[in-house]
C-alpha cells in the first residue's frame, strides 16, 4: 500500500457527526444547484436546500440554521427568495444574517427576541432581475492578529494585538458604519447602508466603464477604509479584474467610486503544457476578507482542477537611461508600481467542489510561521478544497503543499489495491458543494449533495503527535483567543480529551491571573462558564459544573442587588454605596451580624416594599445556598458533591457575606422579604447563626494562599446544622444534552434532522441524578428562581450551552426585576445563546 506523499497523514481529520434529513417519499429537500452555507462566530451554521413540491413542481428556497451543539433542532425558513439563493453571510458579531438570490434580492435576517431558533427578515435591498455573484457586510474595523511566537507571553495584548484597520466607513464620531456591499451578473456593485434610526440608504453603481459578465467575484477591504472587488468572466483566457470601490455618504445619500486596480491572467493559461487544459475558472475567492492582496483561484474541466495563489506587491520600474539623464533628480527612488505575482501552484488535481477559507486571523511574519512550524500549530494556516470524489484536502494557505486529508465514504483510498477497486457506482458520487472553517479552523461543515451536513474535526497539528504538553497549549491558546473576542469556543472543545480537563482549567486561571486587574474583571465571567463547559468533559469534574453555574449566578445577584442600593446625599463620595458595603464587610471580620451592620449608613439600603418583596426569589436563594453550604461542609471529603468548591473560595463566601447583611437589613424595612428557613425551635435567630458559621468559614480561606482548614469546633457546629433547620434542595442545572459530551470516543455520531437523538450520554450522569430533578418533577425557572410546576403552561427559553431554562415573558413589573432580567435578555448568563423550546418540555 502506498501512502499518498506530504505530512500529517494519520488523523488529521476525521468526522464527528453528520445529520441528514428524513427520507420521505413526497416532498424532499434537494440539494439547490449553488448551495451556500456560512459558520458564524457563535457557532451558528446556516444553509440551504431547496423543497420540492411534487403537486406544484415549483422550489421553495429554504434557509437552515442550527446551532453545532444540537444540530437536530434545526430551524428552516421559508426565505421568501423567488430565485435560487447565491449568497450566506454572517456578520461580525453572529448576530444577523444576510442572504441574496439570482434575482438581485438580498435579505437581512436577525433574531426574534434573541432566540436563536427564530429568524425574521427585516430590512433588505435589491437589484431587480440581477443575480448577485459576491455578498459581503461593510468592515467593521476591528482586526486582531494572533501571534503564534508570543503564545508563551503572559499578557492577553502581545498575543492577541490590534492592527489600525479602518472601517469602510464611519458616521459621526468615527463609529462603524453598518451595511454591505454586493456585485452583480452584469457587473454592478450596490451598497446599502443601516443608518441608526433603521433607514436603508441603496446606491449602485458600475464596476467599471465598460460593463463585462462577473460569472465569479470577491470582495475584500483594505487597511484604509477601502474595498476591492475582483471579478471574472468564468473563462481563464480572460484576465482577472480588480476594482477599488470608495464608499461615501453625501447629503444623506450613499454614493460610490470605483477605480481599476491590475489585472491577472491565471498561469495555467500560459503554461504550453496546460494551454487549453482548464478553460473554465471555478472558484475565486480573497484569501480572508482583510487580506486584498492575496488572492485563491481554481480553474477546472470536466474532471480536474488546478489551485493557483497570487499576491499583489509593489515594484520598482525600470526606466531607461535616455529618460534619468533628461528628468531632474527626484532622489534615487525609481517609480513603484502595483503588480500581481504568483505564489504558488499546485499540480493537477481531481475536480474541486468547494473551497472553505480560515477566518482566524493568524499573523504571517517569518518568525510567526517558522514558531507555527516547529511547533506543529497549524490552525488558520491551512485552506480546505473539498473534490467531486468526496474527499477533503488541507493545503498550506501560502505553498499550497497538502497538510491533512480526509476520504469521504465513495472516494477511493490510496491503500486499496487494484484487484478491491469496487466498480464505480453510477451517476455522481457523494461530495461537499459547500465547505465552511469554524472560527478557530479547528472544525470544517460540509454540506453534500443531498443535502446532509458533516461536521469534521481538524487536529490543530494536522495529525502529527504531539506530547502532553504542547497539545493543551495549543488548545490553551485558542481558549483564550475565545476568551478575549467573546466568540464561541464548541470548536475547541471538540479535541479535549478528558484526561486534559483538570490540567486545562488550572492552566486557564493561571494565565487569567496574569492579566491586569481591568482586563480580569471584563473576563471574570467569561472564564467561569469556560471552566464550566471544559468540566462538562470529564467524568471526575462533573460536578463542578454545578459550582461554576451557581458562582457565575451568584455573581449577577451581587452586582444587580448592590446596584440598587442608592446613596443618601447627591454629592456622593467617590464609592458607591456597593463598594463601601464591600470595603466594610472585608474589614469587619466580626461574627455578630448586627455589628457589622452598625457600620453601614442605613438609608442607602432604603428601598420601596414592592421592590422589596419583588426579589424574594433571589434573597431565598442565596438564604438556601448559604445554608446548603454549610450544612455540607461536615461531609467536605466528597468532591463529587455540587458545591464543593465554594467551601474553600474565599471570594465567593466573602460575597455571600455581604449579601447576608444587605438582606439582614431589608428585613429589617420588610420582614416579608427575608429568606424562609423551617427552623425546630421558634426563638431561634437563623440568620445570625448563619451569618456566624459563614464568616468563621469565609475567615478560614480569605486569603488565596493561606488557606486554614476549618476548625473542629466549626465543623462540629455545622453538623448540628440538619437538627435546627431544614436542610433544602438546591436545583442545580441540568446535565446538559448537547452532542459535544458524546463525541469523545471518537465514534461517528448519526443524527437526523428535527429529531432529538436518544443518545445515552457518557457515565457521568448516573452518579449525577443524585443532584438533579427526575423527569415527572416540577420544573423551575432557573434565573428568576420560580417554580413552573411539573407541566409548565409558560413559553420557555433554554441556554444552547448551559442547559438554563427561563420563561420567555417576564411575569414582573417592577424596575428591580426588571433590570434582573435585563442581564440575560441577549446571553445566558454563561454568554450562551437563547432556543426557544417546544411547550411539552417537560
Amino acid at each position: 500500500p502506498v501512502s499518498p506523499p506530504g505530512p500529517g497523514r494519520a488523523g488529521g481529520m476525521d468526522l464527528a457527526y453528520v445529520c441528514e434529513w428524513e427520507k420521505k417519499p413526497k416532498s424532499n429537500h434537494c440539494p439547490s444547484i449553488p448551495l451556500v452555507c456560512a459558520w458564524s462566530c457563535r457557532n451558528l451554521i446556516a444553509f440551504t436546500t431547496d423543497l420540492r413540491n411534487e403537486e406544484e413542481k415549483d422550489l421553495t428556497h429554504m434557509v437552515h440554521i442550527i446551532d453545532t451543539e444540537h444540530p437536530w433542532d434545526v430551524y428552516s425558513v421559508n426565505s421568501g427568495h423567488t430565485e435560487v439563493i447565491t449568497c450566506l453571510e454572517w456578520d461580525q458579531s453572529g448576530s444577523r444574517l444576510l442572504s441574496a438570490d439570482a434575482d438581485g434580492h438580498i435579505k437581512c435576517w436577525s433574531m426574534t427576541d434573541h432566540l436563536a431558533n427564530s429568524w425574521e427578515n427585516t430590512v433588505g435591498s435589491v437589484v431587480e432581475g440581477d443575480p448577485v455573484v459576491a455578498l459581503s457586510w461593510l468592515h467593521n474595523g476591528v482586526k486582531l492578529a494572533l501571534h503564534v511566537e508570543k503564545s508563551g507571553a503572559s499578557n492577553f495584548g502581545e498575543k492577541f494585538s490590534r492592527v489600525k484597520f479602518s472601517p469602510s466607513l464611519t458616521l459621526f464620531g468615527g463609529k462603524p458604519m453598518e451595511g454591505w456591499i454586493a456585485v452583480t451578473i452584469s457587473g454592478l456593485v450596490t451598497v446599502s447602508l443601516l443608518k441608526p434610526n433603521g433607514q436603508v440608504l441603496t446606491a449602485t453603481e458600475s464596476l467599471c466603464r465598460l460593463r463585462c459578465r462577473v460569472a465569479l467575484a470577491d470582495v475584500a477591504f483594505t487597511g484604509g477604509g477601502n474595498i476591492v472587488v475582483a471579478t471574472s468572466d468564468g473563462s481563464s483566457t480572460s484576465p482577472v479584474q480588480f476594482y477599488k470601490v470608495c464608499v461615501s455618504v453625501v447629503n444623506e445619500k450613499c454614493k460610490i467610486d470605483t477605480e481599476i486596480l491590475p489585472s491577472l491572467f491565471m498561469r495555467c493559461t500560459t503554461d504550453p503544457a496546460r494551454k487549453d487544459k482548464y478553460p473554465a475558472i471555478t472558484h475565486l475567492k480573497f484569501l480572508a476578507r482583510d487580506m486584498s492582496e492575496q488572492v485563491l483561484l481554481c480553474a477546472s474541466n470536466q474532471n480536474n482542477s488546478i489551485v493557483e495563489c497570487w499576491s499583489l506587491r509593489k515594484e520598482g520600474l525600470p526606466v531607461n537611461n535616455i529618460f534619468q539623464q533628461i528628468s531632474p533628480v527626484v532622489g534615487d527612488k525609481q517609480p513603484m508600481i502595483l503588480k500581481w505575482r504568483i505564489l504558488s501552484a499546485t499540480n493537477d488535481l481531481d475536480r474541486v467542489s468547494a473551497v472553505a477559507l480560515p477566518k482566524l486571523p493568524i499573523s504571517l511574519t517569518n518568525t510567526d510561521l517558522k514558531v507555527a512550524n516547529d511547533t506543529k500549530f497549524f490552525p488558520g494556516l491551512g485552506l480546505a478544497l473539498a473534490f467531486h470524489d468526496g474527499s477533503v484536502h488541507i493545503v498550506h494557505r501560502l505553498s499550497l503543499q497538502m497538510m491533512a486529508v480526509f476520504y469521504g465514504s465513495s472516494s477511493q483510498r490510496p491503500v486499496d489495491e487494484p484487484t478491491l477497486k469496487r466498480p464505480r457506482t453510477a451517476g455522481p458520487l457523494v461530495h461537499f458543494k459547500a465547505m465552511q472553517l469554524s472560527w478557530t479552523s479547528l472544525a470544517l461543515a460540509g454540506v453534500d449533495s443531498h443535502g446532509k451536513l458533516s461536521m469534521l474535526r481538524i487536529s490543530p497539528s494536522m495529525g502529527h503527535v504531539l506530547d502532553m504538553n504542547m497539545s493543551l497549549r495549543h488548545l490553551l491558546f485558542l481558549l483564550e483567543y475565545c476568551m478575549v473576542t467573546g466568540y464561541d469556543w464548541w470548536d475547541i472543545l471538540l479535541h479535549v480529551q478528558p484526561s486534559m480537563v483538570q490540567n486545562l482549567v488550572e492552566k486557564l486561571h493561571e494565565e487569567y491571573m496574569r492579566q491586569n486587574a481591568a482586563l480580569q474583571q471584563v473576563l471574570s465571567t467569561r472564564i467561569v462558564a469556560m471552566k464550566a463547559s471544559l468540566c462538562k468533559l470529564s467524568s471526575s469534574t462533573i460536578a463542578r459544573v454545578c459550582d461554576y453555574h451557581a458562582k457565575l449566578f451568584l455573581i449577577a445577584i451581587s452586582c444587580t442587588l448592590k446596584s440598587l442600593l442608592r446613596p443618601h446625599f447627591l454629592n456622593t463620595p467617590d464609592k458607591s454605596p456597593g463598594d463601601r458595603l464591600t470595603e466594610i464587610c472585608s474589614k469587619i471580620t466580626d461574627v455578630d451580624i448586627d455589628k457589622v451592620m452598625i457600620n453601614l449608613k442605613t438609608e442607602e439600603f432604603v428601598l420601596e416594599m414592592t421592590t422589596l418583596q419583588s426579589l424574594q426569589q433571589l434573597i431565598q436563594w442565596v438564604g438556601d445556598f448559604v445554608l446548603y453550604l454549610l450544612a455540607s461542609l461536615p461531609n467536605q471529603g466528597s468532591p463529587v458533591r455540587p458545591g464543593h468548591s465554594f467551601l474553600r473560595d474565599g471570594a465567593s463566601l466573602g460575597m455571600f457575606r455581604e449579601l447576608m447583611v444587605v438582606i439582614r437589613i431589608w428585613g429589617l424595612l420588610k420582614p416579608s422579604c427575608l429568606p424562609v428557613y423551617t427552623a425546630t425551635s421558634d426563638t431561634q435567630d437563623s440568620m445570625s447563626l448563619l451569618f456566624r458559621l459563614l464568616t468563621k468559614l469565609w475567615l478560614c480561606c480569605r486569603e488565596e494562599n493561606h488557606i486554614t482548614e476549618p476548625d473542629d469546633a466549626l465543623i462540629d457546629e455545622c453538623c448540628l446544622l440538619p437538627s435546627q433547620l431544614l436542610i433544602p434542595n438546591i436545583d442545580w442545572l441540568p446535565i446538559n444534552d448537547g452532542i459535544i459530551s458524546k463525541l469523545q470516543n471518537k465514534q461517528l455520531v448519526r443524527l437526523q434532522f428535527g429529531k432529538a437523538p436518544g443518545l445515552v450520554g457518557h457515565t457521568v450522569s448516573s452518579q449525577f441524578d443524585a443532584f438533579v430533578r427526575a423527569p415527572g418533577q416540577p420544573k423551575i425557572d432557573h434565573l428568576r428562581r420560580l417554580h413552573l410546576g411539573a407541566y409548565p403552561t409558560e413559553e420557555c427559553k433554554s441556554c444552547t450551552r448551559c442547559g438554563c431554562v427561563t420563561m420567555l415573558k417576564s411575569p414582573n413589573k417592577v424596575t428591580a426585576v426588571k433590570q434582573w432580567e435585563q442581564r440575560w435578555i441577549k446571553n445566558c448568563l454563561c454568554g450562551g445563546l437563547w432556543r426557544k423550546m417546544p411547550l411539552s418540555y417537560s
